[in-house]
């Protein structure tokens, strides 16, 4: 009798401990599982802009007339050709473009050339657009823009990129960049205009961020005719915009003026910022 009611009771002992670990096996699966459904990785977001405008039907006719003011003493066929601008060769074209023209006249020739690079990143962890805005800040900074009095009155955010290194003590500012007339970045040169109101700045009101950089080639005594050669560059998301507008006197004594260049080539950049947007 005791042997029968032994052998039931180890049945049921057995019984137990199974139930036991086939409930802690359950258990531990669901732990495996939250932790597996919470673990994704983080993916930077892609930029606003998948393609780039048409870069010689970006400026208007209208705007051409008054950029490039000798054009208007051309015969007509002459004056449609320039209006139609020349691209500029570029390796792939979803992610960078660009135009230029050129018109000469008796008192000075003027040239404007507009470039879009469309910025992408190749780093999961960072986003199209901060990797635009540090292409941007190199820009910048090779601009070499001289540090305003108010610098330390900077957006928390660092929108509009890093203040450049305090330039050496002179009247003009060193040359720096491209070759004048490249879309590539701002032109070299030997002087820039320090009226005030008119030195090389950030822009507060264009795009993500913005600078202007205006820079005078040529003056001196016995230089040649002087070119002045205003660059505005901005970002808008993942697109960097560059801007180069100049004028060549056509005499030695005459000094192309920075406020009017100033003026219609920040006019050009708030209608592609515009485009962009729209």
């Amino acid at each position: 009798m005791q042997r029968k009611a032994y052998v039931p009771g180890l049945a049921a002992l057995l019984v137990a401990l199974l139930a036991g670990c086939t409930a802690d096996s359950g258990t531990e699966g669901s732990a495996i599982d939250s932790k597996a459904g919470k673990s994704t990785s983080s993916v930077a977001q892609p930029g606003k802009y998948r393609t780039l405008r048409e870069p010689c039907g970006s400026v208007p006719g209208s705007t051409l007339k008054d950029l490039l003011p000798g054009a208007a003493e051309l015969p007509e066929e002459q004056r449609q050709k320039v209006f139609r601008g020349t691209s500029a060769v570029t390796y792939d074209t979803d992610r960078r473009v660009g135009c230029s023209w050129k018109a000469d006249s008796p008192d000075a020739s003027h040239h404007l050339s507009v470039d879009f690079e469309r910025v992408v990143s190749y780093d999961g962890a960072v986003s199209d657009d901060d990797r635009a805005q540090e292409v941007f800040a190199t820009k910048q900074d090779a601009a070499n823009l001289p540090i305003p009095a108010n610098s330390a009155a900077t957006d928390a955010d660092g929108k509009h990129g890093q203040v450049s290194p305090p330039p050496t003590p002179s009247t003009s500012k060193p040359a720096t960049g491209s070759p004048s007339g490249t879309p590539s970045g701002t032109p070299s040169g030997t002087s820039t205009s320090t009226a005030d109101g008119l030195q090389p700045r950030v822009l507060d009101d264009l795009g993500d961020a913005a600078f202007l950089d205006d820079v005078l080639t040529g003056a001196g005594a016995g230089s040649t005719a002087q070119r002045r050669t205003v660059s505005v560059v901005f970002r808008t998301s993942n697109v960097i915009v560059t801007i180069v507008y100049g004028e060549q006197a056509a005499r030695t004594t005459e000094i192309p003026d920075s406020k009017e260049l100033q003026d219609k080539a920040r006019s050009l950049a708030r209608k592609l910022a515009e485009e962009f947007s729209g």
